[in-house]
């Protein structure tokens, strides 16, 4: 059975704060499954006067990360591992459209695999019910994944 995580909740399975912190809240999570939620883009986010002016819009490197930690909170909620750091390892993105002031980013994560510290995952980021943008992810949270790693 899933939960929901406020603004608060989700700084506690997300390490990362404003400004970088690229998610208002969390509607729904499965630990190890999926995370679902949004971040609401108002005309005031620090960057829309410099991306660009006179057609301000989301950077694609934040739409990513926006989708990545939600990815994150989809691994960090599974037993044990509140408050862990994660690691992009790898990422192929593709933006489908322009995101825009005032406008909410809504996005869902999925985790396709995770072992010995290493997720392959996807997320799609969506506005107005249309496809934003798409990823596949892989990330790490580097304290198991070294675990693995041959000894020296």
């Amino acid at each position: 059975m899933g939960f929901s995580l406020n603004a608060e909740e989700l700084k506690d399975f997300q390490p990362n704060r404003y400004p970088f912190l690229m998610i208002d809240f969390v509607t729904d999570v499965e630990p190890g499954k999926y995370a679902k939620g949004y971040k609401h883009l108002s005309n005031n986010e620090w960057y829309f006067p410099v991306h660009f002016p006179g057609r301000p819009n989301m950077p694609g490197a934040l739409q990513l990360e926006a989708m990545a930690q939600m990815l994150t909170v989809a691994i960090t909620t599974q037993e044990g591992l509140k408050g862990m750091i994660t690691h992009a390892l790898k990422h192929t993105v593709r933006f489908r459209k322009e995101v825009l002031p005032g406008e909410s980013l809504v996005i869902e994560a999925y985790v396709d695999s995770w072992r010995r510290g290493v997720c392959n995952g996807h997320a799609v980021g969506y506005t107005n019910g249309t496809v934003a943008c798409e990823a596949e992810m892989m990330i790490t949270i580097p304290e198991i994944f070294e675990q693995y790693l041959p000894k020296k």
